[in-house]
């Protein structure tokens, strides 16, 4: 018997929505400037639900930033049937997050990753990478001599050493360490296209958000790599497994790839946890095991702002601040999509946890890009990029962002 097609939905639905996410956002702004001005070490985020300042600015990213969503807006639906549409797409989300980036300037864009807090601060310290493998997990916890830097304490040790793979291949410093963090990133407007084959996803992809954290965030990255591995489950499901392995020591938070993983991998699952398996063991081997790791990270995460910062606020802020991430026609697009869906439950879990309050914006990225697998069926394109690229430019020129 033949199964019911799922009727189309209807456009009011996808208005409750869009009126839902707005209130959502005005709310988290109004009661963090109401929380702010009576403390503002409450919530540590300066422009809640986003973590930076309230601070607008143009910038010589400005002028192209405007450019490539203009392009995008006039010419994307049609080049999304390109027969070279996907390395066009990569091109111009490259050239579009760089932009972006250099809203805020040059100078801020080299220095994200050179703070005392990030991953290249310690770097230079790395002389023996088994001896820090094997060590890893001890300095995991803060107020010790050695505890590591907040970024590299709350990651597994995959973070640090993609970053020190690039300082030996002669690629050190803050300009290579960014550029290619946005270079990772867009590969996710590649992967996801292909994945779930359907191209007209592509200037919603370009015009996603997002970017304004993609450039520059090691976050960013994450997605990228995310991403290709997601698709890989769905061609070779064994190098799939190796690359989302790998994605598990980048992030703690990216064993939530797994409701997406079981929906490209299908029936091989097998080979894929054959191939995260291999890295876990290989790590494990080395001297890091994943599991003591994630325990160490969350009593790190309660020795600093994650103690402080209220859940009561952050688990519904969180999703306003996700709202900006995907946009309008990611909010519009949403539907009952296996896509869609998967990324909703890694994006749930990780929310109600309480390991997630606040920079979501960013935590969230190799999630939230997901969710715009619906903007493939949207009617209207041009008016709904057209929300993407004011969202975008407004976020990034209102704010200055931490990342």
């Amino acid at each position: 018997m033949r199964g019911r097609r799922t009727p189309p939905e209807g456009p009011r639905l996808g208005a409750v929505r869009l009126v839902i996410a707005g209130l959502l956002v005005a709310a988290a702004v109004i009661v963090g400037v109401v929380v702010n001005a009576n403390d503002p070490h409450v919530i540590f985020a300066a422009a809640a639900p986003l973590f930076g300042d309230w601070q607008p600015h143009l910038g010589p990213g400005t002028p192209a930033a405007i450019l490539i969503a203009f392009l995008v807006i006039a010419k994307g639906p049609e080049l999304a049937q390109h027969r070279f549409a996907l390395p066009i797409a990569y091109a111009t989300a490259t050239a579009f997050t760089f932009s972006l980036a250099m809203i805020d300037g040059w100078s801020r864009f080299v220095t994200r990753l050179t703070t005392e807090d990030e991953y290249l601060h310690e770097v230079p310290r790395i002389t023996d990478i088994p001896a820090m493998l094997q060590g890893f997990a001890a300095r995991i916890p803060d107020f010790q001599p050695d505890s590591w830097t907040t970024h590299v304490s709350g990651h597994p040790p995959g973070a640090l050493l993609t970053f020190v793979a690039l300082d030996r291949i002669g690629l050190g410093g803050g300009a290579a360490a960014s550029i290619f963090c946005v270079l990772v990133g867009s590969l996710a407007v590649v992967a996801i296209p292909l994945t779930i084959k359907n191209n007209a996803v592509l200037p919603f992809l370009v015009l996603f958000p997002g970017a304004v954290w993609v450039g520059v965030s090691a976050d960013g990255m994450f997605m990228g790599v995310a991403a290709v591995g997601i698709y890989l489950l769905t061609r070779w499901p064994l190098l799939g497994g190796v690359v989302l392995g790998w994605c598990l020591f980048l992030s703690y938070g990216l064993v939530l790839l797994a409701p997406l993983a079981l929906v490209a991998v299908g029936r091989k699952v097998g080979w894929a946890l054959a191939g995260a398996l291999a890295v876990v063991g290989a790590f494990a081997l080395a001297g890091f095991w994943w599991l003591d790791g994630y325990e160490l990270v969350k009593l790190r995460y309660y020795q600093g702002i994650g103690d402080t910062r209220p859940y009561w606020y952050w688990v519904w802020a969180n999703l306003a601040a996700l709202a900006l991430v995907i946009g309008p026609a990611g909010i519009r697009g949403l539907r009952r999509d296996k896509w869609v869906i998967a990324a909703a439950v890694a994006i749930l879990a990780a929310d109600l946890s309480g390991l997630s309050k606040a920079e979501t914006e960013r935590i969230w990225l190799s999630f939230a890009i997901w969710l715009l697998a619906g903007t493939a069926k949207l009617d209207n394109r041009r008016r709904w990029l057209t929300a993407q690229a004011v969202t975008a430019l407004a976020v990034n020129h209102l704010v200055l962002t931490n990342w």
